[in-house]
């Protein structure tokens, strides 16, 4: 398993510049980390079925990884509005060719699932991260095999399930509540064994959430920085950016760079996308730009 390491100076308290640590290595988060989104299903809402093949899903994979992902995310269950749960013996069937050329691929592999067995499985395979999209609500122990492995873990915040969560998109206080479930989330996660520095959290943009609460997300990021774990965000062709800028599916790149992009201004350090080129050249000139920034400021008088 290969992974980024950093040169950047550190400055002392700035969440931009953590890192996490993955089965013995150590993923560095001073230059914003692109995961690139390998779907093995029929029904996913922007790539379903694309990747059915096992060939055509380990040439995607490579791709990605030539156009900037640092991270692979391979998921065998479509998590889309309204999408029925899919057993574990068909989920690892989907994602099983992908997962077995872990070795062979130069960036850290992630599965997406709530499935303890599809865990257990892919861990043995070689997967370095465990992205669970319910944050632990759904298989607790989860938690368990992240903790004895050393694996990564993503928590995601879901109101309900894919096929409720957009029943109720009406919260009191959005960050509120997004932030109190992702702190129940952590204290699961750290109960059960984990340290603090194998977790992320995702505050899951377009699961349960209306347009204009996906907006209010990405506008209010700072506010789960304190949360202790590095932020991920995960906008890639949303519904909320085809209401914005009245686009279908197939034309929403522009709006998820620019949704990547505000969120790194607020603090997210990785980004999970169907297209890594475009979202990689424009974090690292935006990222390029935040530093420019944070230096000391030229003395223009007189000039």
């Amino acid at each position: 398993m290969s992974v980024e390491r950093g040169t950047a100076t550190k400055r002392p308290g700035r969440a931009a510049d953590a890192s996490w640590r993955i089965r013995g290595e150590v993923l560095a988060l001073d230059r914003p980390v692109v995961v690139g989104v390998l779907n093995a299903t029929p029904d996913s809402f922007s790539d379903g079925g694309l990747h059915l093949e096992p060939a055509a899903a380990v040439d995607r994979a490579w791709r990605m990884i030539e156009e900037g992902a640092g991270v692979i995310d391979v998921g065998g269950e479509s998590t889309r509005p309204g999408a029925d749960p899919v057993p574990a013996a068909e989920q690892w069937r989907r994602i099983e060719p992908v997962l077995s050329r872990a070795s062979e691929l130069p960036v850290p592999l992630s599965v997406d699932t709530t499935e303890l067995e599809v865990a257990s499985r892919a861990l043995e395979a070689g997967a370095a991260i465990l992205n669970d999209v319910s944050g632990l609500r759904f298989e607790p122990r989860l938690a368990e095999l992240a903790a004895e492995s050393g694996a990564g873990l993503i928590l995601m915040h879901m109101r309900g399930d894919p096929r409720t969560m957009q029943d109720d998109v009406a919260y009191d206080d959005l960050l509120g509540e997004v932030r109190s479930a992702l702190e129940r989330s952590i204290g699961r996660a750290l109960e059960r064994g984990c340290g603090r520095d194998q977790l992320v959290v995702d505050p899951g943009i377009g699961f349960g959430k209306s347009a204009a609460g996906n907006l209010e997300l990405i506008a209010r990021l700072r506010e789960l920085e304190g949360l202790g774990a590095p932020i991920l965000v995960g906008p890639s062709r949303k519904s909320f950016i085809g209401k914005v800028l009245d686009l279908p599916v197939d034309q929403r790149e522009e709006g998820t760079v620019a949704a990547c992009v505000m969120a790194l201004d607020r603090g997210a350090r990785l980004f999970r996308v169907h297209d890594p080129r475009r979202a990689r050249r424009a974090l690292d000139l935006a990222e390029a730009i935040r530093r420019a920034g944070d230096g000391p400021r030229p003395d223009v008088r007189g000039a």
